[in-house]
């Protein structure tokens, strides 16, 4: 996701194209990631009306979160690889898509949680969703405006993102092998990672993507809107406890 593919000999950085292309890989960006929502949102809402929720719950919980973490990683590396690299556009748009459907799977026990906490102590399923899905979605355009608005090349962020995803990756993975809880500031820690990431995404879709990698650009930024809503909903779930 970031300078390192514009580099490359035969691609073009989109902050070397005219206004005109470059206005039109940011539209073709952010159209892409709405419809990695819309997808997500949609295999969520098959999967609860569909009855599959409790049982994808169930086979969560009765296996290792470090297997469940282990293959996602391999899952989004695959699939971010693919989205950045490939020429084809069936690859890249395959890659889109299987990183949403791994997402969505992942998402499923969190969601089954906090469905249940909404209808037992509200009265009204999804409450606790909504409302962790309405601050993401301030949060992320608050920081795209940010990120379009100071025109601030965000890219020195990536060395900080990388060495805090290692150290998080480490305190999560210790956290399910000994059995203690990261608590609340870790998740108000991971909010703000995700926000670094968003504004670092937002700065390399301005500036270093290659003119056609939107699709990798969609599901880059994807990432980080669905890490900042991970940790959002943790955090709603923390506060009716």
């Amino acid at each position: 996701m970031n300078q390192e593919y514009a580099m490359q000999e035969h691609v073009v950085p989109v902050s070397d194209v005219d206004t005109q292309t470059r206005a039109d890989f940011i539209v073709k960006t952010y159209m892409h990631l709405f419809g990695a929502v819309l997808l997500f949102t949609g295999i969520e809402v098959y999967i609860f009306k569909a009855g599959l929720a409790k049982p994808i719950y169930d086979a969560v919980t009765n296996i290792s979160w470090l297997v469940v973490l282990g293959g996602f990683l391999v899952v989004s590396w695959l699939a971010s690889r693919a989205a950045h690299m490939a020429r084809s556009m069936v690859v890249q748009y395959a890659a889109l898509i299987g990183f949403v459907l791994a997402e969505a799977l992942i998402f499923v026990p969190l969601l089954y949680i906090a469905n249940l906490a909404s209808s037992e102590r509200f009265g009204s399923s999804g409450n606790i969703i909504s409302s962790a899905a309405l601050v993401t979605l301030v949060g992320f355009c608050g920081l795209t405006f940010v990120a379009f608005g100071t025109r601030k090349d965000f890219s020195f962020l990536g060395g900080f993102l990388r060495w805090i995803g290692i150290a998080a990756l480490i305190g999560i993975g210790s956290s399910v092998l000994f059995g203690f809880n990261l608590g609340t500031w870790f998740s108000v820690g991971m909010v703000a990672f995700a926000g670094a990431a968003i504004l670092y995404d937002t700065s390399n879709i301005i500036r270093h993507y290659p003119q056609d990698r939107y699709v990798g650009a969609a599901l880059e930024l994807f990432a980080s809107v669905a890490l900042m809503f991970w940790y959002v909903l943790r955090l709603f779930l923390a506060s009716r406890d």
